[in-house]
């Protein structure tokens, strides 16, 4: 447990977004989440952004290290997006974003010009080296686009770091899918050959039956498909170095153990409880990434306009959930936690 979060996620604007991939539990042509709002005269959930000011605010004096914008919809359809590029310059963070690779309101140029200098590091979503794959798993995505707006992305990140200016990292990351599993190995080599810093995903959650069949972890025969892959990434990552001679970084590609009930190995831990939080949209304190109706079994803490921050974060609610998280069902079969050496 560290004293002060050190990176905080706003969930800006979940509701927005362009594309329409498989795996997203709102945005998913197999979710009815959408309609369902607009059939109830729900308006777009999208953060007051005086919320995020108010918390960054409280925490000057210790402020996290980075800012994640929405990791649910396009965080940069989020209206008050330059707002949080200039509070990321007022108090001095950095800013942690996951775009789906399509730059709107404004391009890949300007936003690249805008973001390069307080950015962490950029993580475009891409999932696959084969138009046909990419296009079916992230809808109305089109891959010769993301292909351009990657390159102009990453030569505007070196052109601003070769004048000595903030190095952001760049990132394609991918949900690990039956659909694109032969694909990882060759988004490792197109990382390498395009300078992207890093490969990285997550296994499937399975918000819905139609995508039942694309969760890695659901036998003994798709677990050694996922591990036979794995290697291959590993053997790509090695003999496919950048431009400059370094390697592409790979995250969260490990070896799976076939558990019948998908329980983790409880020797693992959250890389999360304790070290980051989450504010959603109405600024309600979540304890980590887990699907929104998931998270809320892991208690109620309050939101950030009715308590501080930091009373939150030391209260006796969210104290017991990271001495004792193990315990909770959710967490006992969490994609995200990690053992402690990997």
């Amino acid at each position: 447990m560290t004293s002060h979060p050190w990176r905080l996620t706003f969930d800006t604007n979940p509701d927005d977004c362009n594309l329409k991939c498989l795996m997203c539990e709102e945005h998913s042509p197999y979710s009815s989440s959408q309609e369902e709002r607009k059939a109830c005269g729900q308006p777009p959930r999208r953060m007051d952004i005086r919320v995020l000011e108010q918390v960054l605010e409280e925490l000057k004096d210790h402020p996290p290290r980075e800012i994640i914008p929405s990791t649910m919809g396009e965080p940069l359809l989020y209206p008050h997006f330059d707002r949080i590029l200039g509070l990321c310059q007022k108090f001095g963070i950095r800013l942690n974003l996951t775009t789906n690779g399509t730059f709107p309101r404004g391009g890949a140029s300007e936003w690249a010009h805008k973001i390069v200098p307080v950015g962490s590091d950029v993580k475009i979503s891409f999932n696959g080296t084969r138009a046909e794959v990419q296009e079916e798993i992230m809808r109305n995505s089109r891959m010769e686009a993301v292909l351009n707006n990657l390159r102009t992305f990453v030569e505007i990140r070196d052109g601003h770091a070769a004048q000595g200016g903030n190095y952001c990292s760049v990132t394609l990351q991918a949900t690990f899918l039956e659909a694109n599993l032969a694909e990882l190995p060759g988004i490792v080599r197109l990382a390498a050959e395009l300078n992207v810093d890093r490969v990285k995903g997550h296994h499937l959650w399975v918000h819905f039956a139609e995508m039942q069949d694309q969760n890695l972890r659901r036998c003994r025969e798709s677990v050694q498909r996922w591990n036979d892959v794995v290697a291959q990434c590993r053997e790509s990552a090695a003999n496919h170095v950048r431009p400059g001679g370094s390697p592409v970084k790979l995250e969260n590609f490990h070896p799976l153990e076939f558990n019948a009930g998908q329980q983790v190995d409880p020797r693992s831990e959250c890389p999360f409880l304790g070290q980051e939080a989450w504010v959603n949209h109405a600024g309600r304190f979540d304890p980590c990434c887990a699907p929104d109706e998931l998270r809320k079994s892991l208690g109620t803490f309050g939101t950030v306009q009715e308590r501080a921050f930091e009373s939150i974060w030391r209260g006796a609610e969210y104290q017991a959930l990271v001495a004792g998280y193990k315990q909770r069902p959710l967490c006992q079969t969490c994609l995200m936690r990690r053992m402690p050496d990997a």
